[in-house]
């Protein structure tokens, strides 16, 4: 028997028309939408980097990658086709591996748009980890049309190729049919060439050309190969994605979406061999206090500022007034000029203010674990010195397990928004409400024990986004962008409070005998840098804070220190006030009574290897782990880092600082990994 042309052409196609179908009904939208939001991604990458990116080299990676996903599923599908159960499990990974790539795709869009950072592997495993402590931010930012195109692409993966084919399918048994009537339907001419439907069979003992070796034997080899060499060719594509070719300073932009995640991946188990040669240094997990000749025990009251930034606040910035008050109180207070944040992240942030030591670096809030602070707090010294200590938040509870931190810190009240009386007060953001509403129960537990010397938490939540604006102080116009307006009142409003807690003292016959040490414990960003919000924010508006200490038997004429100071100086700043000596340990930090001259900040980001800087003087060095170009400014001619200066260092100079960083980053992460504290 004769093999006729129409046979041969069947058996040389490597799928049938039906297999086609399906593969590319789900394969070429995958590319084309994976390849749409990218665009758009660039889009905003020029409108917010100052950057409209005139090649292709931001779109290699996707590219890449979307041409290695294709050969690489077409490739497994040859592969397994002849398989019955294999070719069912390949199509549940080839669905499901397609339906995570259309989340991630979306997710990794929203992010940018919203931060304007892109969406790395630590900050994704910390939130599946705790999905919780996300969903307030998404709520707020994210739009219907982005639930509405995300579930169409979740559907369309699902459903969409099935019912494309079963569409194929019927269309080609219209063809088939008429076929036997001689006509077309609809001006169709019939498929003819290679057909879609199952393969004829060929019989077994057809010769090949050359006689030597049956055809279908001869052909299902070649097929192998064929996609054996596809396959491979996919996995080597798909590698080649993870190399960020870029336009030079949009590295962390180049890489897909997927591709990042992985590559962020890897970086972090390069990070951790490090951590893991570092030995860390116990230098506060023993510490305690002893009373001096010039002891005297006062009250402390901790007024935490939430993302509040020093540019936006009136006593560094005279043409804004938001903040009157508190400039009228800097006039009669320890005035740190230049204070620095340790980590633009809550948590991290008020770690160091109640332990004095620099938050762990990674991305993961380890501080909020049970017994996760590898020093013994502030809240924890003072009490073994006879004081009461508690803490007050208008923030709800469960964000971030701050109750177990608290705990850690050793503060024995605690008191967050579910057990405040929500009524007449408005809700600032998802994570709660206007923080007056700590005023009432503070002042109970204050009245208790008025003789008593006490440390209270005052942390607000007013001014962090999503910006709701109060109405109890009114509204002013400061910005003519909305988000900036709405914050910056936000601001205003929280200079209210800080008078309303300061006069709650004077009225509890308090005030002459506390010591209130105002901070903010990060910045926020609207697009200074492209950036916003403040997680990743390493310039001077993500890190740069307002810092005074308020203190009625000092300081009534005012002083002022220069700086650099950050807020591990706060701890040893109020046992310094308040006339201990530390033993058994020494902070990292410096009272601010007595600053060194000379000395280096450190700042990390969080998600992890991100973004760290030093700070010596007014010269900040700006690391960004290779994602982009480093960073270097004279923060005395440039505060607002317009200039970058990077390229004036010379390669062993910027190999130093690059290594010190990276130093401090491993012994950080060394520290809370490798402590314990004692009880």
């Amino acid at each position: 028997m004769e093999w006729s042309n129409k046979q041969r052409l069947r058996r040389l196609a490597l799928l049938s028309g039906q297999e086609w179908v399906y593969l590319l009904s789900l394969l070429v939208p995958l590319v084309a939408y994976n390849i749409t939001v990218r665009v758009l991604g660039l889009a905003a990458l020029g409108e917010n980097q100052g950057l409209l990116p005139d090649s292709l080299s931001l779109l290699r990676s996707e590219v890449l990658f979307n041409l290695g996903y294709v050969v690489l599923w077409v490739g497994l599908f040859l592969l397994v086709k002849w398989w019955t159960v294999l070719r069912w499990i390949y199509l549940f990974f080839f669905h499901a591996v397609s339906l995570l790539v259309v989340v991630i795709t979306t997710s990794s869009y929203h992010y940018f748009k919203t931060t304007g950072f892109t969406l790395d592997y630590g900050i994704v495993a910390y939130y599946l980890a705790a999905p919780g402590e996300a969903r307030g931010a998404i709520e707020s930012e994210a739009s219907l049309g982005v639930w509405l195109l995300l579930s169409g692409a979740i559907l369309y993966v699902m459903v969409g190729p099935l019912l494309i084919t079963q569409g194929f399918l019927k269309l080609q048994q219209r063809w088939r049919d008429s076929r036997t009537r001689g006509t077309a339907p609809d001006g169709l001419a019939p498929a003819g060439g290679v057909s879609g439907g199952e393969e004829e069979p060929v019989p077994e003992d057809v010769a090949g050309s050359d006689g030597t070796e049956p055809a279908r034997r001869r052909l299902s080899r070649q097929k192998f190969l064929v996609a054996s060499v596809g396959a491979t060719a996919g996995v080597f594509l798909l590698r080649e994605s993870l190399l960020p070719y870029a336009a030079e300073g949009k590295g962390q932009f180049a890489r897909a979406s997927v591709s990042n995640l992985v590559v962020t991946r890897r970086e972090e188990s390069y990070m951790r061999e490090a951590v893991e040669s570092v030995e860390a240094a116990d230098t506060l997990v023993n510490v305690r206090l002893e009373p001096t000749p010039r002891t005297r025990k006062r009250h402390v009251a901790l007024i935490h500022l939430e993302s509040v930034r020093e540019r936006s606040v009136t006593p560094y910035n005279e043409y804004i007034s938001t903040t009157p008050y508190l400039d009228g109180l800097a006039q009669e207070s320890l005035f740190v000029e230049r204070a620095y944040t340790t980590q633009p992240h809550t948590t991290n942030a008020i770690t160091s203010v109640n332990a004095g030591v620099y938050p762990y670096p990674g991305t993961e809030i380890v501080e909020a674990q049970p017994g996760g602070v590898p020093a013994r707090a502030l809240a924890r010294l003072l009490r073994e010195q006879g004081y009461r200590a508690a803490w007050f938040q208008s923030a709800t509870g469960g964000f971030e397990d701050r109750a177990q931190l608290v705990e850690n810190f050793g503060y024995q009240h605690y008191q967050a928004l579910e057990s405040m009386d929500t009524a007449g007060f408005d809700r600032t953001n998802y994570l709660g409400y206007e923080d007056d509403i700590m005023l009432e129960p503070s002042r109970r537990w204050l009245e208790e024990d008025l003789e008593t010397p006490s440390l209270v938490m005052f942390l607000g939540v007013t001014p962090h986004h999503d910006y709701l604006v109060p109405r109890r102080y009114g509204r002013r116009s400061f910005a003519e962008e909305e988000m900036l307006d709405r914050y910056l009142n936000n601001v205003r409003y929280d200079d209210f409070w800080v008078r309303n807690i300061i006069e709650q003292y004077k009225a509890l016959g308090l005030y002459e005998d506390t010591i209130f040490v105002i901070y903010g414990d990060h910045g926020e960003a609207f697009g200074e840098h492209g950036r916003y919000q403040h997680d990743g924010v390493i310039w001077e508006e993500g890190v740069r804070v307002p810092l005074l200490v308020h203190d009625p038997q000092r300081f009534s004429h005012g002083a002022r220190v220069e700086g650099p100071a950050n807020l591990n100086d706060l701890a040893p700043t109020i046992v310094d006030l308040l006339g201990y000596r530390v033993v058994d340990g020494e902070y990292p930090g410096y009272s601010l009574l007595d600053p060194p001259r000379a000395r280096t900040l450190y700042v990390s980001c969080r998600p992890d290897l991100l973004s760290m800087a030093s700070i010596k003087g007014y010269e900040k060095y700006i690391y960004h782990f290779g994602k982009q170009p480093e960073e270097f400014y004279d923060l005395s001619r440039d505060p607002l880092e317009q200039n970058n200066l990077s390229d004036r260092l010379g390669w062993r100079e910027r190999e130093r600082l690059r290594s010190d960083l990276l130093e401090w980053h491993a012994e950080s992460s060394a520290y809370y990994e490798q402590g314990s504290v004692s009880s």
